[in-house]
């Protein structure tokens, strides 16, 4: 899920507070020695770091084994560094999770991705031109049903992600219904099916509708049928539990829309704001174990897989990139193509990705949602520059 305000990540700066001691960290606490096949991911990491994020971790997973790097700082005040082993609040890449269990649920034959929501979630989208007779399961998960992002509305966005608002309201618990209601008070995009749009009201929805389908919270879902059976130990999903579990990293925000200015520690919040668009926790080796094993097929069945990764275009002038169901596909500069997905929440900036046949794999996290430059580490692992 994406609840910050996106800034330039080519005009970020380095604020007066973390400038010497990021500098002085950039590059350490490494878990391999250079030379490992891995400079290039490690050179990016200190880049980053370098460029304004307090600090980066990373694990790739390859036919060498398991490679971890870190740089920069986990904790501005006491100068504690990154760790390997940290968790951090993952934001969209739950998107990925929630997009599984219902695949999971249409190979039990417990739903069709052809279903309308109005089918699953009777009236609750409707309004403004929105239909929920019109919008299906699958273009829910594609972005291709039009449905007003409740993230992008500017008073949902002033009370949760500018400074005031954030610091009087971190602690609120919002109810999906409440998200939905906050979009349906807009137009829709587009209509259903024409075109392709980010929306975090697609996975609010998701959730309810994995919910209706089993009877039990979408979270409980995702532990019972991922989550247990990779035993990704580091993974949660908090519900509405303020705080990340040890060990973990502070996290860091502007709180702005600007790359400057005082900094925060965000690290505590109520992740009900972004449901399930947003709101897992996890690490960076729980990460590349769940793409890795959603890719060779140990999640879905081959017809759901397949499903999985038709994708559609997200920009009509760039093919590099397409959008399955809660999946990306990015062509990278060397040829190389990865699946997965990014993730954006208050302080957190991170991306997990893998090859096709799930050989390859890497997760990343940035703790701070200013700067840094996400695509630049995962060329430098996959294409060494």
């Amino acid at each position: 899920m994406t609840v910050r305000v996106r800034t330039t990540l080519a005009t970020a700066t380095a604020v007066a507070l973390t400038a010497a001691l990021t500098a002085a960290l950039a590059g350490t606490a490494t878990a391999a020695p250079a030379g490992d096949g891995h400079d290039a991911t490690r050179r990016a990491l200190g880049a980053a770091v370098a460029g304004g994020v307090p600090g980066a971790t990373a694990t790739a997973r390859d036919g060498h084994g398991t490679w971890t790097a870190t740089a920069g700082a986990g904790d501005l005040r006491t100068g504690e560094p990154r760790s390997a082993r940290d968790r951090y609040r993952v934001g969209s890449i739950t998107k990925t999770f929630v997009a599984t269990v219902l695949l999971q649920l249409e190979a039990e034959g417990r739903l069709s991705l052809d279903d309308t929501v109005d089918e699953w979630l009777p009236g609750l989208v409707r309004g403004n031109g929105h239909d929920g007779t019109r919008v299906t399961l699958r273009q829910l998960l594609n972005h291709t049903s039009g449905v007003f992002s409740y993230t992008a509305d500017a008073e949902f966005a002033r009370t949760y992600f500018l400074a005031d608002g954030f610091l009087r309201h971190r602690y609120d618990t919002v109810p999906p219904e409440r998200l939905v209601a906050v979009a349906m008070a807009h137009r829709p995009a587009f209509a259903p099916g024409t075109s392709w749009g980010y929306s975090n009201t697609n996975y609010v929805l998701a959730g309810l509708v994995v919910e209706k389908a089993t009877g039990r919270p979408w979270g409980e879902e995702v532990r019972r049928r991922i989550i247990a059976p990779l035993r990704l130990r580091a993974t949660s999903v908090p519900g509405t539990q303020v705080t990340v579990p040890a060990p973990g990293a502070r996290a860091y925000s502007k709180l702005a829309p600007t790359a400057t200015g005082r900094t925060y520690d965000v690290t505590e919040l109520n992740p009900s704001i972004a449901a399930a668009a947003g709101e897992m926790i996890s690490d960076s080796a729980d990460l590349t174990r769940f793409y890795s094993a959603l890719l060779r097929g140990r999640l879905l069945p081959p017809a759901q897989l397949a499903a999985m990764t038709a994708t559609v275009r997200t920009d009509e002038t760039d093919e590099s990139e397409g959008y399955g169901l809660g999946l990306m596909r990015r062509e990278l500069d060397c040829g190389v193509t990865v699946w997965g997905h990014g993730g954006d929440i208050h302080g957190s900036s991170s991306e997990a990705v893998t090859t096709r046949d799930g050989r390859h794999a890497l997760a990343l996290n940035f703790n701070g949602d200013w700067s840094g430059d996400r695509e630049a580490v995962i060329e430098a692992e996959f294409c060494g520059r």
